[in-house]
């Protein structure tokens, strides 16, 4: 028997909303189906990582294609927002800092005041929707939303959101655990691809080789870099690499980067090898170097992600992270994980197999 509703307006202006019981909310508010206007207003936040902002544009774009009129807005902080910078699904981004991510000589008063200000204009926007877009239950950010004053917020698990969903409790990608929140908005199927601005024009020639990763079991050696390239390159004398990675020292306990092995790849296959190194101090730059590739190689990490944003056909070497729901998104891929769980376990020669085994690479655009 069809589960009855009731019709009824909520505080939302000209939004008609249908509440209904559901298994994870009671009463209005809470697991409410909504008839939106054309134009609804709607507030994305996400303030984790660059991957998972990157996973969350699918929602975004799915929005975006369900209410052309909409103002969608998103709010991120300083260290992922590039990761939406010239999206076309978006009509603001409202970016604030971390106290942990503040520059040299920046005040702890000053990150507070500008992040007020922020806030009190998006008050003043009287926002119809707010989605607390990271998957586990986030109360801090749900009480944070609900100062805005929005006609709504949803969010997932028990924090205190007016729509909660459910916490999975089947193995889902990142991208379709967050697009779970498109259903609210009578958004159903498969959620589209993930959307990074290209800054660059893109070599069909160019492979990009992203040596930096944040966890100890997703590293591979040096060695293994300077064997791989090798190889390629012995196969296909017309490819050009772009090595990259995160720069500084090893053993910066903050910041820990690539320096030294970057140094340790050139130098082994010398000054004639077709070989840019590329050092990215900020993320626009990592941006900047992956739009002119065509294909990558990489570990899992928040470059991988944006490589998949980008579309670019990737080899993916995963350590001891969830392949099912960390794997690029709706890009071609060869995914790599030893049992181990350990990139070190993973040989050259099946790295370079699966880098054959992907389709052709990517094109340069005709104009």
């Amino acid at each position: 028997m069809a589960r009855p509703l009731l019709l009824c307006r909520c505080g939302m202006g000209n939004v008609a909303v249908f509440f209904s019981l559901s298994p994870w909310g009671r009463g209005p508010g809470r697991g409410v189906s909504v008839a939106l206007t054309k134009s609804p207003r709607i507030l994305i936040i996400r303030r984790d990582n660059i991957g998972d902002l990157v996973c969350t544009t699918p929602l975004i774009r799915a929005l975006r294609e369900r209410f052309p009129d909409a103002w969608i807005g998103a709010m991120v902080n300083s260290y992922n927002a590039p990761v939406l910078d010239g999206n076309p699904d978006l009509d603001g981004v409202y970016v604030y800092t971390k106290a942990k991510h503040r520059s040299a000589g920046e005040s702890l008063i000053g990150i507070f005041w500008r992040r007020w200000k922020m806030m009190r204009r998006l008050r003043a926007m009287k926002i119809d929707d707010v989605i607390v877009a990271t998957t586990t239950p986030q109360p801090r950010v749900v009480k944070m939303a609900r100062w805005l004053k929005p006609g709504r917020i949803i969010g997932y698990g028990k924090a205190g959101a007016d729509v909660e969903l459910p916490i999975a409790n089947a193995p889902l990608h990142e991208v379709e655990d967050v697009f779970r929140a498109a259903s609210v908005f009578g958004i159903q199927g498969v959620p589209p691809a993930a959307v990074v601005q290209r800054t660059a024009a893109r070599d069909p020639s160019r492979v990009a080789i992203h040596i930096s990763a944040r966890k100890p079991s997703q590293r591979w050696p040096a060695e293994r870099f300077v064997a791989l390239l090798r190889e390629l390159h012995a196969q296909d004398a017309t490819l050009r690499f772009v090595l990259l990675w995160s720069p500084g020292n090893c053993d910066d306990p903050m910041h820990p980067g690539d320096d030294a092995k970057a140094a340790q790849i050139s130098d082994a296959l010398g000054s004639g090898f077709p070989l840019a190194a590329t050092p990215t101090h900020e993320l626009p730059e990592l941006i900047a170097a992956l739009s002119t590739c065509s294909a990558m190689i990489c570990a899992d990490g928040g470059a991988m992600h944006l490589g998949a944003g980008l579309g670019l056909p990737t080899v993916a070497m995963f350590g001891d992270s969830s392949v099912a729901r960390w794997r690029p998104w709706a890009v071609a891929q060869q995914v790599l994980q030893a049992p181990s769980k350990n990139v070190d376990d993973i040989p050259v020669k099946e790295v370079v197999a699966a880098f054959n085994a992907l389709p052709a690479r990517i094109p340069a655009p005709s104009a």
